[in-house]
């Protein structure tokens, strides 16, 4: 039986004369985990939000392999979490079905309460994001993305400004509710090569293409000569002092 992909042809977006996405081509399998990897500023979160729908491209096509079923919608989960100071845990988590607007008061707390619970929240459901840590605000994030259940999540920059312990425990955290829930993983991250303890396949992109596609395994044995340094900042390092 065929796995069910994601397909991505000539995605393309341009802010005024600088092109960021060159005709994008990816097949995504669906309950899988691709992470996209790439300098700084070279346009990596810019294709979640096309993908996702905040960003319209300028041009390409995604769809289903299966033709019979449009796409599903995105959740996507910020690279800042994006909680609102304001509100508690369980408003911050129930906020997406409360803007679909048709779901009624009770199907929303047991919606919400059953969420919270299955990512071990339960006793923080009228703390306020400030109370809490930055994992516990992450697992937040998480299930607000999980309460419409969606089949495909975006991650944008998970990690970002966390040290070594906390991004291990991100990267399991999304790894665990991953096989748990059994949605599919679209990210993109710095943090080469430890996310790719959890991705299916590797995305490289640069100057508005994808220049890599394949397993995690494949890109660190035989890498193009080119993202080199990328891989291993150190040998940019040892050259430039040498």
């Amino acid at each position: 039986m065929s796995v069910e992909t994601l397909i991505i042809r000539g995605l393309s977006k341009r802010f005024g004369p600088q092109v960021i996405l060159d005709a994008i081509d990816m097949d995504i399998p669906l309950k899988s985990h691709t992470t996209v990897i790439g300098r700084s500023g070279i346009g990596k979160s810019v294709l979640l939000k096309c993908i996702s729908g905040l960003l319209k491209p300028d041009a390409g096509t995604i769809s289903l392999s299966d033709e019979s079923r449009d796409v599903p919608p995105c959740s996507y989960m910020f690279q800042q979490n994006a909680l609102f100071d304001s509100m508690t845990v369980f408003e911050n988590v129930a906020l997406p079905l409360r803007e679909i607007g048709n779901h009624g008061k009770k199907e929303i707390l047991d919606t919400v309460t059953d969420i919270l619970s299955k990512l071990d929240l339960e006793n923080h459901v009228q703390k306020y994001p400030a109370e809490i840590s930055g994992g516990m605000q992450k697992r937040v994030a998480l299930a607000r993305a999980l309460i419409t259940g969606p089949e495909i999540i975006l991650f944008d920059e998970p990690t970002t400004g966390l040290d070594p312990e906390r991004k291990y425990s991100v990267f399991d955290m999304i790894r665990r509710y991953r096989e748990r829930f059994g949605f599919t993983v679209l990210m993109v991250s710095h943090d080469v090569p430890e996310v790719f303890e959890i991705s299916d396949q590797v995305a490289w992109l640069d100057s508005g293409k994808i220049r890599y596609w394949g397993s995690p395994d494949d890109l660190m044995s035989s890498p193009p000569e080119e993202l080199e340094t990328f891989l291993h900042p150190t040998l940019e390092t040892t050259q430039t002092s040498s």
